[in-house]
């Protein structure tokens, strides 16, 4: 990684830098992604936004997955890329974090310039009436409409789910908004769902005012994520990837580093933060 690393080094020396951040920021924290090597064997679809919203039983698979996956990713901290991002923050390297990840790790390791691309799992939303819950309120609820739930053990999935067999699923009980009685849901973009306009002009506006595009940890097989690599692309701005395996994106870096974002973040805050 050595002459990769001083490449990566080079390029975003003495630059005002951007960065997008995907699930290979979080895999160190225990989040698994849906992309990387140990997801791939056994990947799976994630529910679509129109199946969530017209389907009822949609709805309670959701949320039966969810209400036992919420307290491990909860309980995530920030790893070593997260905190060198926030290091690199608070030394005035950045012109802000753009994230496609849900689990609000870099505001933990204490980053403050941050476009949530696709929303936070911490916050629920009616569909109904619109009204915003803390998700650790909704948890609370659901725990005592399913009691002995709490104590499930299942197997992790990415974006706070567990797999659970359909014979569970088939027993939890949803709670409606506690406002209205609407159907409640994450206030994250689901698949088929539409990242609100004015959170891609803010993302687009922290690209801008950057000299340079830092990639973490994101295959960019999304285009939520990919149109910002494009944008700088188009710009003629400087892009670096740090991602373990191929994005999409590479033909279009100048710098590709196909390494763990906890292993090069951290040498690369110290050299750019460096006087």
């Amino acid at each position: 990684m050595s002459a990769g690393f001083d490449a990566l080094a080079g390029l975003l020396e003495h630059a005002r830098v951007a960065v997008l951040t995907g699930a290979g920021c979080s895999t160190e924290s225990g989040i698994p992604d849906y992309r990387g090597p140990e997801t791939r064997r056994r990947a799976r679809s994630p529910i679509r936004f129109a199946e969530f919203v017209k389907d009822e039983a949609g709805r309670q698979r959701y949320w039966a997955r969810a209400f036992v996956g919420w307290e491990r990713l909860a309980d995530k901290r920030p790893n070593a890329a997260h905190e060198a991002l926030a290091h690199m923050e608070r030394a005035g390297l950045l012109t802000g974090l753009v994230t496609q990840n849900v689990d609000r790790l870099h505001h933990a390791a204490g980053s403050e310039a941050v476009v949530e691309l696709h929303g936070a799992l911490a916050d629920v939303r009616c569909l109904a009436c619109g009204a915003l819950e803390p998700r650790d309120g909704l948890q609370a609820r659901l725990d005592a409409l399913n009691p002995g739930w709490r104590a499930l053990r299942a197997e992790q999935a990415p974006d706070g789910d567990a797999e659970l067999s359909s014979e569970l699923v088939a027993r939890f009980v949803v709670a409606d908004c506690a406002r209205c009685g609407g159907p409640l849901k994450p206030d994250v973009v689901f698949f088929g769902e539409a990242v609100p306009r004015e959170r891609v002009e803010r993302a687009y506006a922290m690209v801008d005012a950057a000299d340079a595009l830092l990639v973490v940890g994101s295959s960019l097989a999304v285009f939520s994520g990919y149109r910002f690599v494009k944008r700088a692309h188009a710009r003629g701005q400087p892009i670096a990837i740090v991602n373990l395996g191929a994005s999409r994106g590479d033909a279009l870096a100048d710098v590709v580093v196909d390494a763990r974002a906890g292993e090069v973040l951290p040498r690369l805050a110290a050299r750019l933060s460096r006087p």
